[in-house]
């Protein structure tokens, strides 16, 4: 009983959209394109008072210097409310902060979804004094991303 209770709970571990690797990346298969899923994310930041610093296409900036890429773009979005404290406790937070979202598809042809995971860069930055910061802001992160990449 235990060895089946040990496989249904790693078959729904693995069978979450939401993929966390070694490399502090979080990344979210989504259903649309490229361009949708970053419409998506950018609106509803917008629509918490998130500020949107800047939008890259990095896929038509290389075409603009003669290489093709598959699409892939990225949205630099933050919220002084929860920056602001962290870089009170390790000015270099600075270096990752805004956040960033990157959108792109793969050679298969997915889109995906990617952001720095909180903990990561709690970690990377040593802050230990504000664990109800991050824990807002990766609740809020997954909430606001799993909107971009949804169905509805």
């Amino acid at each position: 009983m235990l060895k089946r209770t040990a496989i249904i709970l790693l078959c729904a571990l693995f069978s979450t959209t939401a993929l966390a690797g070694g490399d502090g990346i979080i990344k979210k298969k989504s259903a649309h394109s490229v361009k949708v899923t970053l419409d998506r994310l950018e609106n509803v930041l917008k629509k918490k008072g998130i500020g949107i610093a800047v939008r890259w296409n990095h896929a038509a900036k290389a075409k603009g210097a003669g290489f093709e890429m598959r699409d892939t773009e990225i949205l630099i979005f933050g919220n002084p409310k929860m920056g602001s404290p962290l870089m009170l406790s390790n000015q270099q937070i600075g270096i990752d902060l805004p956040m960033k979202a990157l959108a792109y598809k793969d050679a298969k042809g997915q889109v995906w979804l990617a952001y720095n995971d909180p903990a990561y860069l709690k970690k990377r930055h040593g802050i230990s004094d504000k664990d109800p910061v991050f824990n807002k802001m990766t609740g809020a992160l997954n909430k606001l991303t799993s909107k971009a990449v949804g169905k509805d």
